[in-house]
């Protein structure tokens, strides 16, 4: 991670601050209504009249929930509040995701760490089954402490991730210059709670430490103001939803650049070792 944010970054950091006290507004809506918890054999729990549910992980297994609606396009947001303490070889997961071999995803992944290690989120886009799009971020937070707000704008134009309301990562529709995009295939909401002690904290070399079992995730105000897919349709029209032809403005992109100067800790488009035979063809464009 870069150096310490001078003090003239200092003003930024409080307008990310006043960004995640607008983020953690409530929004309506109960997890009895909204998800299906998938597995976990009662390690999920839906608690709070359906307004809190949680996720756990023990050696013998996760946990995990979907939601009920799949949408084509959305702006989707959830509240997470992550493991406490050491959760060396955990992920928590919370992603779009369509079916099938060759589907789509957008996903966010919180690597799990060490007491008093920074939180790696690891971002990526998966396209007709394809991924190698990473991105991984320093969380500049603890987000053990109170929920944050997670987001995915997803519409024609770019998807973005965001992080109480300020944006780490764009990819845009890139269609006319011949790279796909995921517009076609529906996706549900999913998150998930695993043993990734193999290569989540430091490449695998730290293990997770069963003694401090069980570990569990918090999640609330999940949000899906989307385009439900329903028998082969969308429910949107396109021109009476904002969000739908909605850019990043000027104050953004200053964010998003920031984010990425200061807290970027991987870029697959700077990976010229791994993409040996030249770097895929986004990677050029501004």
């Amino acid at each position: 991670m870069a150096a310490s944010a001078s003090s003239g970054a200092s003003n930024f950091l409080l307008s990310l601050a006043l960004a995640s006290h607008l983020a953690s507004i409530a929004f309506a809506g109960s997890f009895y209504q909204d998800v299906d918890i998938t597995w976990g054999d009662g390690r999920a729990k839906i608690l709070n009249s359906g307004k809190l549910l949680t996720l756990s992980l023990d050696k013998s297994s996760g946990s995990g929930f979907q939601s009920k609606e799949g949408y084509l396009y959305g702006k989707i947001d959830m509240q997470l509040k992550l493991v406490p303490g050491n959760s060396a070889g955990t992920v928590t997961a919370y992603y779009l995701s369509s079916q099938g071999t060759a589907h789509d995803e957008i996903d966010f992944e919180f690597l799990g760490n060490l007491s008093g290690d920074p939180f790696i989120v690891h971002t990526n886009v998966y396209i007709q089954g394809k991924g190698n799009r990473e991105m991984q971020f320093y969380l500049w937070f603890d987000p053990t402490k109170d929920f944050h707000t997670c987001s995915v704008l997803w519409n024609p134009r770019h998807i973005v991730f965001y992080v109480d309301g300020t944006p780490i990562r764009e990819f845009k529709n890139r269609e006319s210059a011949g790279v796909p995009y995921p517009k076609k295939q529906p996706m549900k909401v999913y998150s998930s709670m695993w043993n990734a002690d193999d290569w989540a904290t430091r490449g695998g070399l730290v293990k997770a430490d069963w003694s401090k079992a069980p570990f569990t995730a918090s999640f609330r105000n999940f949000n899906a103001n989307g385009c439900v897919w329903s028998s082969g349709t969308s429910s949107c029209s396109s021109a009476n939803d904002p969000w739908m032809w909605q850019e990043l403005d000027s104050t953004n992109l200053e964010r998003l650049r920031w984010v990425q100067k200061n807290y970027m800790i991987y870029n697959y488009c700077t990976d010229v070792k791994r993409f040996a035979q030249g770097l895929p063809p986004e990677c050029s464009m501004s």
